[in-house]
């Protein structure tokens, strides 16, 4: 990664900065997007403490569900650091609960956050990506993109969108040269799974622990091994790797297991 220009939405805090500051160190040249200009600045100067030696560090404040506001962000950032080589879309929210509470609001932020916001930010590093005839995009998923899970109503349909769009992209851009990671997290130690836990009902709690709880930089770590090797799919952990590989044949068998985990948590 080094000299090579890496974009990160959600940059300022949980895996998005640990991204930042592991690229850093590694010596890229760095812009962080997010919506908090304060975080903003305090990721960027934990960054420059930690890789004083790498390329300073552009921020810039964005909310990534607005095409707008993503575009001019990606357009200041290439004027500092040059073309995009890296795009790494780990800005996302999540508000878990039980369906009928769940106000539609929130299935639109989540939406427009988790989804749209890759989406913008691809359509803006995309075209000079192909051009290039080179590029990688790395969209950060969830666990909860690969099986559904009780109480992510809003947020599981979110991250299987991003699913079925790296698997599209991934075959259209592999002839142009631009590779596609997608990252299926499990449950991380981060700011926003604190934010998660004061709405999630314990039937969720129980479900999310079976695969355990990673740290940001352990998460940040794999995704970086699975970039440099061109890997498609990024899976924390061996329960995420396996259901990815036999989600489709194992499913019964998962949903009873579901099932029985979240009678005995209402229990």
């Amino acid at each position: 990664m080094r000299n090579r220009h890496v974009l990160i939405t959600g940059g300022s805090s949980g895996i998005g900065l640990a991204l930042a500051r592991q690229a850093a160190a590694a010596g890229a040249r760095l812009s962080l997007i997010a919506r908090d200009p304060a975080k903003l600045a305090a990721a960027a100067a934990t960054v420059r403490a930690e890789a004083p030696d790498s390329p300073d560090v552009f921020t810039t404040p964005a909310d990534v569900s607005i095409e707008a506001a993503v575009m001019t962000a990606v357009l200041a950032a290439e004027a500092v650091h040059g073309p995009v080589d890296i795009l790494i879309t780990s800005a996302g929210v999540a508000r878990p609960g039980y369906f009928e509470e769940v106000p539609i609001a929130v299935f639109e932020r989540t939406m427009a956050v988790n989804y749209f916001g890759t989406l913008y930010a691809l359509k803006a590093v995309v075209p000079g990506m192909r051009k290039r005839g080179c590029g990688s995009v790395v969209l950060v998923s969830s666990g909860a993109g690969l099986v559904g899970l009780f109480g992510y109503t809003a947020y599981a349909p979110s991250k299987f969108a991003l699913r079925g769009l790296a698997e599209s992209l991934r075959a259209e851009l592999k002839p142009a040269g631009i590779a596609v990671t997608i990252v299926y997290p499990p449950d991380t130690d981060t700011p926003q799974l604190a934010e998660e836990n004061l709405t999630k009902p314990p039937e969720t709690k129980a479900l999310t622990a079976t695969a355990g709880l990673w740290t940001a930089d352990a998460v940040a770590r794999e995704t970086l091994i699975g970039v440099r090797r061109g890997r498609f799919l990024v899976t924390p952990g061996f329960q995420l790797t396996a259901l990815a590989w036999l989600h489709s044949l194992i499913a019964p068998a998962l949903r009873w297991s579901f099932d029985r985990i979240a009678l005995r948590a209402r229990r």
